[in-house]
């Protein structure tokens, strides 16, 4: 396996970073999870105009053009040989000192890529639907870390994880410091009711997978809404489904031992899965 560093393709094993970095020391820096379907990278564009926006509300500089890091993505999926691959790029702040101060960092940012195969979750949950439960830990507050901002700083999504895994599931709704629901610990979420299909509207990271859902849904003459809702109405939905770009999309069929709906995966979802997969094989940039 090759590693992109600082524009060098480097084996696995000398992929090596400073321990003095900001992105270890602090979490102080921005990724993004991207993948490609048959060496077609999906939404590379939107991907990477979200990774810049970040980085733009950080302060943190890439010292690559938009062009450029398109180009690196493609180059480290073509060093690997990959059709089909999960990609993460990450950019931190670099090396600086033991000190919070980003000042003290020298003015050069360290720019990692990994292309690598990826398996969220088991095959039997899409055909089945998966149970998730909401948890304590609730979603940083927007005032004091957007949930818009896709940083390394991911320990409030790690430990509403690490309750959901100590209870025996996969997957955990979050609710917002309102008392809403925000969206899961990796994952958006939808709820289907009476052909209106809705995701929170704040409290929450802007998908590119959740956004491709709401489109789709406007092509099949759906009602969308970006809006408030509590857990009573994930629980009494026709339908739950959650989305990610390493999830995919995912049925929900039982959310804090509440059956959702029939209790299996809805047609509604199924629906906007097929046409998901078809828009994978032809929304992207080739490689």
């Amino acid at each position: 396996m090759k590693i992109y560093i600082n524009g060098t393709l480097v084996d696995k094993a000398d992929a090596k970073i400073s321990v003095f970095d900001h992105g270890l020391l602090y979490g102080d820096g921005v990724f993004e999870g991207i993948r490609s379907y048959d060496s077609l990278v999906f939404k590379l564009k939107e991907h990477i105009d979200r990774l810049y926006e970040t980085a733009h509300t950080l302060m943190l500089r890439i010292p690559l053009t938009k062009e450029e890091m398109i180009q690196a993505v493609i180059d480290t999926l073509t060093a690997n040989d990959l059709r089909d691959a999960y990609i993460r790029l990450v950019v931190t702040r670099g090396e600086g000192d033991l000190g919070l101060d980003p000042r003290k960092c020298i003015d050069k940012p360290t720019v990692i890529i990994i292309t690598d195969k990826i398996v969220l979750y088991p095959k039997e949950l899409y055909e089945n639907g998966m149970e998730i439960i909401t948890v304590p830990t609730m979603r940083n507050n927007p005032e004091a870390l957007n949930p818009m901002l896709k940083s390394l700083n991911y320990l409030n999504n790690i430990l509403a994880k690490i309750e959901a895994g100590n209870s025996g599931f996969s997957e955990a709704i979050m609710l917002d410091h309102q008392g809403y629901v925000a969206e899961c610990t990796g994952d958006n979420i939808f709820i289907i009711k009476k052909n209106v299909i809705s995701t929170p509207g704040q409290g929450r990271l802007k998908g590119i997978t959740a956004d491709t859902v709401m489109d789709i849904a406007q092509e099949f003459n759906m009602a969308t809404r970006e809006r408030l809702f509590t857990r009573h109405e994930v629980y009494t939905a026709d339908e739950c489904f959650l989305t990610g770009t390493a999830a995919e999309i995912i049925p929900v069929v039982k959310v804090d031992g509440r059956q959702i709906g029939p209790g299996r995966p809805g047609p509604v979802t199924l629906k906007i899965l097929k046409k998901f997969k078809e828009i994978t094989k032809k929304d992207g940039i080739k490689y």
